[in-house]
């Protein structure tokens, strides 16, 4: 018996939308965490930091990622495809790599937790900004919005 988790393509937008949310939100959590450290001026600076980083990384970044997702499950020939197709199978290394990073940075990084958590900002505010790509894209599927 071979395993092979099937689904419909829509079901592999909000998948994506769904991972790049998740973990945005996660960021974006652990960030918040690290600036209830510091007084509440550095607090803003800080989270000034962090969202114009997030522009940056959405708009030269993660939304060119996430468009490119979408247009390839989109040109899949199937209807129904591996339900861990919402990635391209060569970025799982490199997702891999990243949550070693941030575990790394977390536990061992001699950087304070709240100058940290300027790059957790840029990183989940753009993951979570990029995700509704995939939404708008799952939208469209199932013609919310035309």
């Amino acid at each position: 018996m071979k395993l092979y988790p099937a689904v419909q393509k829509v079901w592999l937008q909000l998948t994506g939308g769904l991972m790049w949310s998740g973990v945005g939100v996660m960021l974006i959590i652990l960030a918040s965490r690290w600036l209830g450290m510091v007084i509440f001026s550095e607090t803003i600076l800080l989270l000034l930091a962090g969202v114009l980083l997030a522009s940056a990384i959405y708009f030269f970044g993660f939304s060119k990622m996430a468009k490119k997702n979408i247009n390839r499950i989109n040109a899949y020939q199937s209807d129904r495809v591996c339900l861990f197709a919402f990635q391209k199978w060569s970025s799982y290394p490199l997702i891999a790599f990243m949550v070693l990073l941030g575990i790394f940075l977390r536990v061992y990084s001699p950087i304070p937790k709240p100058y940290l958590a300027v790059l957790y900002i840029g990183l989940g505010d753009g993951l979570l900004f990029s995700s509704l790509h995939y939404y708008a894209q799952v939208a469209r599927e199932i013609h919310f919005v035309e």
